[in-house]
């Protein structure tokens, strides 16, 4: 419920002229001003940084997932761009097996397939021109996908708040030199909104580390398409962009999907079946 704050600001500040690889940056900038003290306070004293590859990779799929994305929303609105986003969870769930070794029941198929199929009512491909953006936000879900594999390989061998912190660096450095050619220096609103962007990406982050602590790649997956429901709220509220009767319905069979995974692993529990 909190990354489309973070969306919502960056699509205002591409509205207000600021080039995406600058946007991106101070996302990451200002989540590494946050992040960076409270990861010297909580973290974890003498776990040393763990697999620097596999976190280097991890924030390079981030950092692209991020760029990619933003492009995505300088031409479309922010509900149907992450409607189209979430494929990402659907190429989770294929994945898990191939990548992180766990085993995907045919229910927990059936519920990321619907979801899957509520992104599909909110597109509604071939019935109207494809966005520009559409192909970038594409490319970005893959990116996006292949993050939230490598978090859950990660997950209890590295302290979340060393996770947090260095994907910002990363993410900070390596965005550095466009930042610098594109420069426009954040005044008033725009302040507001880089300042939005880092506290939303070190609570949603955060959070999504940790829960990939608890529990498999695949059975959180579905969970993710909620997103859509507060996006479509930050649109609304903030652009005017109200979803269309066939979005709602879409919205409404993705955040059911979730809902039968969260009964069935409230009753069953989260072991693998």
């Amino acid at each position: 419920m909190v990354i489309p704050a973070m969306d919502t600001s960056a699509k205002a500040l591409g509205n207000l002229g600021y080039a995406v690889l600058l946007i991106a940056w101070a996302r990451f900038a200002a989540n590494l001003v946050l992040a960076l003290p409270l990861a010297l306070i909580f973290a974890q004293r003498g776990g040393g940084f763990r697999h620097p590859w596999m976190q280097s990779l991890r924030a390079l799929a981030l950092v692209a997932a991020t760029v990619l994305f933003f492009q995505g929303l300088r031409t479309m609105p922010l509900a149907d761009a992450l409607a189209v986003y979430f494929i990402y969870p659907f190429l989770v769930t294929a994945l898990a097996p191939l990548v992180l070794g766990e085993r995907v029941g045919w229910r927990r198929w059936f519920a990321v397939g619907v979801g899957f199929c509520g992104t599909l009512l909110v597109v509604r491909p071939g019935l109207a021109e494809v966005n520009v953006g559409v192909v970038p936000v594409l490319i970005a879900a893959v990116a996006f996908a292949l993050y939230n594999l490598l978090t859950r390989r990660l997950s209890g061998q590295a302290d979340p708040w060393h996770t947090l912190a260095f994907q910002a660096a990363f993410g900070t450095v390596v965005l550095a030199p466009f930042a610098v050619f594109q420069w426009s220096a954040p005044e008033g609103q725009a302040l507001v909104l880089v300042a939005v962007m880092g506290i939303a990406s070190v609570i949603a982050h955060w959070l999504l580390i940790r829960a990939y602590d608890f529990a498999p790649a695949a059975v959180l997956a579905p969970f993710s398409y909620v997103e859509i429901v507060s996006a479509a709220a930050y649109g609304y509220l903030v652009f005017g962009d109200f979803p269309d009767t066939w979005t709602w319905a879409g919205i409404a069979v993705i955040a059911t999907s979730g809902a039968y995974i969260a009964v069935r692993e409230r009753r069953l529990g989260t072991a693998q079946r």
